[in-house]
């Protein structure tokens, strides 16, 4: 902690905001999007650019304070947020600009992926980014990204150009593939362990406005055949089809027939982005798998597909995640999985396969910090639900399935998906490369400076 006079001066530094406890604005400010983080800075530093975060690093470490950097605030471990220390948030600072002859974008680290989604969907351009818009862009991306676009453009990290950094020892660099190409390589995935990125610039493609899109909800009943069906669709779609198979609950709205109302579905959720008519063919037998609860197939623009799951993921509900990289989807993973999903813990409770390789895989583990680039999907089991007296039961549901799911993982996981208490998991997030990770860490953040991430311990 420091007193009350230093808390003062340091005001005067910032151009932005600086907001302490007892302020009006402060539980606000200290709030995360998963509600069961309550965590209380010793300040809050909204800052308004560049300067301001060189001067927050610079007093933090002058004065041995702990940092914690909120983007999106998104994150389910809720990293965003530290105790006793000084919080860098990034509200004040979501700008992006679109070139749209070079097909680039460069983004400030407060922008969500519906900031980035709306300023280069004018232009008919995207890059890959997430499943919920509310997202960090700058968490996102520094983890790895993915999202609807991945295979057939890459993570987000595949599409990024270049990044300006602040460092441990608050010095600015830029970081692409021809300055600081080191620094580049770890921030391909690494997390934001090495510095604290100001601006990302990345590469955009042609997509939308409009893309080809398809929900298809399936009975419980008939989740053994649908899923099975699933895996042998993604095994042979073309890169232009991104299709995730998830357990929901159904909600209790038209059009969904109420005998179906918040009981636990198949959903299969289908994007196209190639020639339409192709997308359609391709899409059909994916509808005749049974006699589904409720299917919409048909154009949609991106940017309302990237909002789609945003009302089931509301800002304060209880979450707590686990994730696995799979190597496949035997019949025997399938069972287990049907059998494990239904009841789901809570309303906003959803277990999501996720479709990898396409243009994933056709990159090296060791080009960029991101290492899983062969599994064949991504497993997330997204627990979500409202009352802190169901947290102990939900949890437990949570770790149960994830370990039964185990025998068919790759021994891999998602950094973005690692939560509170998987600290011991990160050398599985960062796999072949960890060891590489930790000699860069030593290089730009020898003192572990930047601690409140998926923790990359510096080598000596």
């Amino acid at each position: 902690m420091f007193d009350e006079a230093t808390i003062k001066q340091s005001a005067e530094i910032f151009n932005g905001k600086l907001i302490q406890p007892g302020d009006a604005d402060y539980d606000e400010a200290r709030t995360v999007w998963n509600g069961m983080i309550d965590r209380k800075p010793a300040a809050i530093v909204q800052c308004a650019d560049v300067d301001d975060v060189v001067n927050a690093v610079n007093f933090a470490r002058e004065n041995d304070l702990l940092i914690s950097i909120k983007g999106g605030g998104h994150s389910v471990a809720g990293r965003s947020v530290c105790d006793d220390g000084l919080m860098i948030d990034f509200s004040r600072m979501k700008d992006v600009k679109v070139d749209p002859k070079a097909k680039t974008a460069t983004v400030e680290p407060g922008a969500a992926l519906a900031d980035l989604d709306a300023a280069t969907q004018k232009h008919g351009l995207a890059t890959t980014g997430g499943l919920v818009s509310e997202t960090g862009v700058g968490g996102l991306t520094l983890g790895g990204g993915m999202g609807y676009l991945a295979r057939k453009y890459g993570l987000t990290v595949d599409n990024l150009i270049s990044a300006d950094v602040v460092t441990a020892e608050g010095k600015v660099l830029h970081a692409s593939d021809d300055e600081n190409s080191d620094l580049m390589w770890a921030l391909r995935g690494g997390g934001g362990n090495f510095g604290i990125v100001t601006s990302f610039e990345f590469k955009l493609h042609e997509v939308g406005p409009e893309v080809l899109t398809a929900q298809i909800f399936y009975p419980m009943e008939t989740a053994e055949q649908v899923l099975r069906a699933y895996r042998d669709f993604a095994a042979e779609a073309p890169d232009e089809m991104s299709c995730y198979a998830l357990a929901v609950n159904v909600p209790p709205i038209e059009p969904f027939p109420e005998e179906y109302h918040m009981k636990t579905a198949i959903v299969l959720v289908a994007c196209h982005i190639g020639d339409t008519k192709e997308g359609e063919k391709l899409l059909e037998p994916l509808q005749k798998l049974a006699e589904p609860i409720f299917q919409v197939v048909g154009q949609m623009q991106y940017a309302a597909l990237q909002q789609s799951f945003d009302k089931g993921a509301p800002k304060g509900g209880r979450y707590y995640w686990k994730a696995h990289y799979m190597k496949s989807l035997p019949d025997e993973a399938i069972k287990t999985f049907v059998k494990k999903v239904d009841p789901l813990p809570g309303p906003f409770s959803l277990v999501g396969i996720e479709p990898m390789g396409g243009a994933i895989s056709r990159i090296e583990p060791s080009a960029t910090a991101f290492p899983d680039r062969n599994a064949a999907f991504g497993m997330g089991i997204w627990s979500g639900w409202t009352e802190a007296s169901h947290d102990e039961k939900a949890i437990e549901w949570t770790r149960e399935f994830h370990k039964a799911m185990e025998p068919y993982s790759t021994g891999g996981v998602y950094a973005n998906y690692l939560d509170r208490d998987d600290d011991d998991r990160v050398k599985d997030a960062f796999g072949v490369n960890h060891d590489h990770l930790r000699k860069i860490k030593a290089k730009y953040d020898p003192d572990n400076f930047f601690r409140m991430n998926q923790n990359i311990s510096p080598k000596s």
